[in-house]
C-alpha cells in the first residue's frame, strides 16, 4: 500500500525522507506519488504479523525475504509478487510454497486457482482498507523514519488490539474485522 510522504506536487522541494524515500506508481489512485510503500504480512484470520516500509520504486520482490522471515508453509501474495524466480527459491530454502494469481489475468492458464486465491486475498485486502479508512495510515506526517516508524507501529498495534478485544466478545473471524469494536445494538 502506497505511503505519501508529501503532496506531489511538493516533491520535489520536500525535505522530509531526504535519500530515504523516491517516486513511485499509485495502482489504485494511477497516479504518481512520492513517498515509501507499506508492505505486511497478515495471518488468518485478520492479524499483521510483519510490517516492511520500502521506497516506493523498491520492487515488492525485494521485501519478500524478509516479509517470509521465520515461516512455514503456504503463503498467498498478489498479482505483483508473481515471479518464477521466487515461486522456487523460498520454498528451497525457506520452506514456504509461494501461491499467487498469474501475473496477467487474461494470459492465466488456470482461472479458477487464480480465482480461489483472490478470495483467500480478501483478508489482506480488508486489513489494508482498515489501516486506511479507520487508522488513516496514508496521513502519517513524520520528519524521519524514527518518527514514522512508531506511529506505523501504534497503529498496527491498535488494529491487533482491536482484532483481540472483538475475538474475546465472540464475534466471528469473518465479521470481525468489519465491526466496530464499540457498535451499540439496541433491540426493537
Amino acid at each position: 500500500m502506497p505511503l505519501p510522504a508529501c503532496l506531489f506536487a511538493r516533491a520535489y522541494r520536500c525535505g522530509r525522507f531526504k535519500g530515504e524515500a523516491a517516486f513511485g506508481k499509485d495502482t489504485l489512485l494511477k497516479q504518481t506519488f512520492y513517498g515509501f510503500r507499506v508492505h505486511m504480512r497478515v495471518c488468518w484470520p485478520g492479524v499483521i504479523t510483519r510490517l516492511s516500509v520500502a521506497p516506493a520504486n523498491a520492487h515488492e520482490i525485494s521485501v519478500l525475504p524478509e516479509l517470509l522471515e521465520s515461516t512455514r508453509g503456504l503463503a498467498v501474495r498478489d498479482r505483483n509478487y508473481w515471479s518464477p524466480e521466487m515461486r522456487e527459491e523460498p520454498e528451497r530454502s525457506m520452506g514456504v510454497a509461494l501461491l499467487a494469481p498469474y501475473r496477467t489475468k487474461k494470459r492465466d492458464p488456470a482461472p479458477q486457482r487464480s480465482a480461489l486465491l483472490s478470495r483467500l486475498r480478501y483478508r489482506i485486502d480488508t486489513v489494508s482498507s482498515q489501516l486506511t479508512g479507520r487508522y488513516s495510515l496514508k496521513r502519517v506526517w513524520a520528519n524521519d523514519l524514527w518518527h514514522l516508524t512508531g506511529r506505523l507501529l501504534r497503529k498496527v498495534l491498535s488494529h491487533t488490539v482491536a482484532f483481540l478485544l472483538n475475538h474475546r466478545a465472540g464475534n466471528p473471524p469473518s465479521t470481525a474485522l468489519s465491526t466496530p469494536l464499540l457498535e451499540t445494538r439496541t433491540s426493537g
